[in-house]
């Protein structure tokens, strides 16, 4: 049985709007409020050209995390390797006619927009795996044959982003894919045998990293040894984190900001302003609203009677915690600089909606916490 008295079979469009987890709406709004202040003042005071179309994007995806919330659980199971396929074949595109900026090859252009796939590709990956691993029993996931489909479902994306190149996305998606094995119940001596293989494998992977990439470990570990070229991103980091103090410089009076030392102050280091102008009780509010919106969604992925929905909660919740940490870390100089946007809080649009669409499946499975999915997807009439 729902909560509030609905059964499986008369709850309706109505009472699934109601069954929505609404304080969590409310949590992932309040954040990225925050980030159409942060995008005003990275602006210098004005709502173009970030802080409106950050606002215009949050209201597409809200109607999108509501829609894919209302939606059977069941059609998302059941459409799992279609949409993997589907996005997989955009980062083909990508590859073939794919728009350039930045020095990398990352976007589609639609026209009146350009979407980036390795970003939906988090999502779709989550999806693909939570169908895969549902299938399987306990004795399956011990199997290491059983594990080649779910590892290939993970290589294969990950070298076309790789290609791109998009390091701090390729390590997110490889991340979440392990977060998902874990979940699935893969004994730990596996995860053990590929960290020993992944630092043995160091030497040769890095004979394939591009010389922005390796400039960018060897500037993590010696900031200081290029300090206006590799090394420059995080030594101005650095500075405004530091000159932010406790409390901040205040709204609109981040100098390192707003005198454009910051480097991609609107995108991969909107955290390090946020600091620079409300300190570290500022920096410390944010993490709190992410702290929050993540224990809401591990409470909804272990809620769910449904294993699919455990995967998916998990799987989401998890890669949100991903975007959260590599940011952060990043900006702080404990990881090298990978590009990795602060979700709901830096620009850009497919990032935006990538994240509600993943908190809309997340939705999901709170709506349909109760319904029973059998191992083809099926289940007790809606």
């Amino acid at each position: 049985m729902y909560e509030n008295g609905f059964s499986r079979r008369s709850l309706n469009l109505g009472q699934k709007l109601l069954q929505i987890h609404w304080l969590l709406v409310f949590l992932l709004c309040a954040t990225a409020s925050i980030g159409v202040a942060m995008l005003y003042s990275a602006a210098n005071g004005s709502f173009d050209p970030w802080a409106t179309r950050h606002a215009v994007r949050l209201g597409i995806g809200l109607v999108i995390l509501i829609t894919v919330a209302v939606t059977d659980i069941r059609i998302w199971f059941r459409y799992a390797y279609l949409i993997y396929f589907l996005t997989l074949g955009l980062l083909v595109a990508v590859e073939v006619m794919g728009s350039i900026g930045m020095g990398a090859q990352r976007w589609l252009s639609l026209g009146f927009a350009n979407v980036q796939p390795s970003e939906l590709m988090k999502i779709a990956l989550v999806l693909v795996l939570a169908r895969y691993f549902h299938a399987g029993s306990v004795e399956d996931v011990g199997r290491p044959l059983y594990l080649f489909l779910p590892l290939a479902l993970i290589a294969a994306p990950a070298a076309l982003v790789l290609r791109q190149p998009d390091l701090g996305t390729t390590l997110m998606l490889v991340a979440a894919g392990g977060a998902m094995f874990f979940v699935a119940g893969v004994r730990m001596w596996k995860f053990a045998a590929v960290g020993v293989l992944g630092l043995a494998s160091i030497p040769i992977a890095w004979q394939f990293l591009f010389d922005y990439q390796k400039q960018r470990v060897i500037s993590f570990l010696n900031p200081e040894s290029d300090p206006l070229g590799a090394g420059y991103h995080i030594i101005q980091s650095k500075i405004a984190l530091g000159s932010g103090g406790v409390f901040g410089k205040g709204f609109l009076q981040g100098t390192q900001a707003h005198l454009n030392f910051l480097p991609e102050k609107q995108t991969d280091f909107i955290f390090t302003m946020l600091a620079e102008e409300f300190g570290l009780i500022g920096g410390l509010v944010l993490i709190g609203f992410y702290v929050l919106i993540l224990a809401y969604g591990f409470a909804i992925s272990v809620r769910a009677r449904n294993h699919f929905g455990r995967l998916i909660g998990m799987g989401v919740t998890t890669t949100f915690f991903l975007y959260i940490f590599i940011n952060i870390a990043m900006v702080m100089g404990i990881i090298p600089v990978v590009g990795a946007p602060l979700p709901l809080i830096s620009y850009g649009g497919t990032a935006m909606v990538t994240v509600l669409l993943g908190f809309g499946l997340l939705m999901c499975v709170y709506v349909h916490r109760d319904v029973e999915i059998g191992r083809r997807g099926g289940g007790d009439d809606m």
